[in-house]
């Protein structure tokens, strides 16, 4: 096989696989929706109890809503304590309930509320959510000037919520792909801002220690 056509064949499988684990309930959304985290690598920016943090708040803030009793079908994603609340709710005043229900989690930092006013998106429409959000992840994989699992992708009726610890360059650079990927309508950018230096200073911070010197013979 040449180098084409097996790189075709590797992105297409890629997607696929992110596509099925979107549908079959394995993203860390709680209530629904279309997410495709980092778990590509083992990296990420975020520490083990940061990350386990953010899957707490995640349940945390699910069961809050759900207390509510809204009609609305609602998304919760928790990145470094930032919680985006995406999906639909019947009106503004729900939109409010879920927004106050979710600030009170604790350990919540902020919350961007995304929700949309309207009826509950369709299965139809959720499904093509998780496949352009498997897309945009195998296109950023696909693109060598980036670290894919540094993002986490976020759809809602084509709406592309991009979330992360990136720097300037990586948040107009994970823009542009994700303004590349077809049937994307709009992204946007829901980053924690690093500056070139806190990135390598996190890199050196998250770099495996260097194997002990061998005692000579």
């Amino acid at each position: 096989m040449n180098a084409a056509p097996f790189h075709r064949f590797a992105r297409t499988a890629l997607a696929a696989t992110l596509l099925g684990a979107a549908l079959a309930g394995c993203a860390p959304l709680l209530l629904g929706g279309a997410v495709v985290g980092g778990g590509l690598v083992a990296t990420d920016r975020r520490t083990t109890g940061i990350q386990l943090e953010d899957e707490g708040i995640e349940r945390r803030a699910a069961s809050a809503v759900r207390e509510l009793a809204t009609l609305g079908h609602v998304n919760i994603t928790s990145y470094n304590r930032m919680v985006l609340i995406t999906g639909e709710v019947p009106g503004e005043r729900e939109k409010a309930a879920v927004e106050a229900a979710v600030a009170k989690v604790e350990n919540v930092k902020s919350v961007i509320n995304e929700l949309g006013i309207g009826p509950n998106s369709s299965t139809g429409s959720r499904t093509t959510d998780a496949f352009i959000a498997s897309k945009v992840k195998a296109t950023m994989v696909d693109a060598k000037d980036v670290q894919a699992n540094a993002y986490k992708v976020v759809v809602e009726r084509a709406v592309v919520f991009l979330m992360g610890r990136v720097t300037e360059r990586e948040a107009a650079r994970g823009t542009e792909i994700a303004r590349s990927v077809k049937d994307v309508q709009k992204v946007v950018r829901v980053f924690e801002i690093l500056t070139e230096q806190e990135l390598a200073a996190l890199g050196r911070a998250t770099a495996p220690p260097a194997p002990p010197a061998s005692a000579p013979q």
